[in-house]
């Protein structure tokens, strides 16, 4: 099997992982292996699997990849595979619980609060340091240079539900994987969100049913994230705004936090208002985004719950 006897339990408001350390690159895992080690009834449980390695012992990244993250200071690459097996260009969250892995656990003794930890995804370097404690975001919290953000058109895909009556139109966003972001509700006076929850008749993103994968019209190929958001409040003279989010993540479910998710609502419902800086609330926790020109800032917290060694045979495939 290769997964090693140690592996660690970690999560990022919620979004939680089996996490452990790969430096001699010798445990990279199969589909069917992170598929049961992630499986909440027959193995450890988690949103998926993250294993720490050099770049040059992650098989998927071409010579190229691989030269550019060195070129770029990668020491360790954010090898992430959904709960299905499948891969992921990025996770949010995972980079969090990444960074506190290396600064609790192992890797070196780098203090990741005195400098950036410089992490490699497949969707490119991302910078990660820790930041203050904050009395809404809670402790041990780190924000992550999400990098470049880009929105398409508004509305243009209608999103279902299996099982559920009504509709809602959805944005594409890009935060190196893909999410198609709607807003169901909203509670404020902005002209915009006002359209924007009318073309919604999903009914209360608190109601909603999200363990059926949603129907995504024009199809996506590759598939998608799909966050549905209930906006609460915008204070124009901050600059500030917040809202709840509920996600359905591809390859995994729902989830109670997803990042990449919270920076594409961020930077949609920047698209739709001006507002810049959101306090967003998922199931999990609450996080801030902050959506620049040319990139977006997620921050919050990350945990390291648990310790595990697997016994013999603990895991059979």
């Amino acid at each position: 099997m290769s997964v090693p006897d140690i592996v660690y339990k970690g999560h990022g408001t919620g979004n939680d992982f089996v996490i452990y350390a790969d430096p001699d690159g010798r445990y990279e895992p199969t589909a069917k292996e992170v598929r049961r080690v992630t499986d909440r009834h027959f193995g450890i449980g988690g949103d998926g699997l993250i294993r720490l390695a050099h770049p040059q012992d992650v098989t998927d990244l071409s010579p190229e990849m691989v030269r550019t993250m060195q070129r770029n200071g990668v020491k360790w690459f954010m090898d992430y595979r959904n709960a299905d097996g499948s891969l992921a260009q990025m996770c949010g969250n995972g980079t969090r619980v990444s960074a506190l892995f290396a600064q609790m656990v192992f890797l070196e003794s780098t203090a990741v609060a005195s400098q950036d930890f410089i992490l490699g995804t497949r969707a490119g370097v991302k910078s990660i340091r820790e930041v203050a404690d904050d009395p809404i975001l809670g402790k041990s919290l780190f924000q992550v240079d999400m990098g470049p953000w880009k929105v398409g058109v508004h509305d243009r895909y209608a999103v279902t539900l299996p099982g559920t009556e009504g509709l809602g139109r959805g944005t594409f966003a890009d935060l190196g994987n893909p999410h198609i972001v709607v807003v169901t509700q909203n509670r404020t006076s902005s002209p915009a969100l006002l359209e924007q929850a009318k073309l919604s008749s999903l009914g209360d993103v608190a109601d909603l049913d999200l363990t059926k994968t949603p129907m995504v019209e024009p199809i996506l190929e590759d598939g998608q994230n799909v966050e549905f958001l209930d906006v609460v409040m915008i204070d124009e003279a901050s600059d500030h705004g917040m809202a709840n989010m509920r996600v359905n993540e591809r390859g995994v479910g729902e989830t109670l936090s997803c990042g990449t998710g919270l920076c594409a609502s961020a930077a949609v419902l920047r698209s739709l208002t001006g507002i810049n800086h959101w306090t967003l609330g998922v199931p999990g926790g609450k996080l801030r985004v902050d959506v620049e020109t040319d990139r977006v800032l997620l921050t919050g917290a990350a945990r390291i719950v648990a310790r595990i060694e697997l016994g013999d045979g603990a895991l059979q495939i």
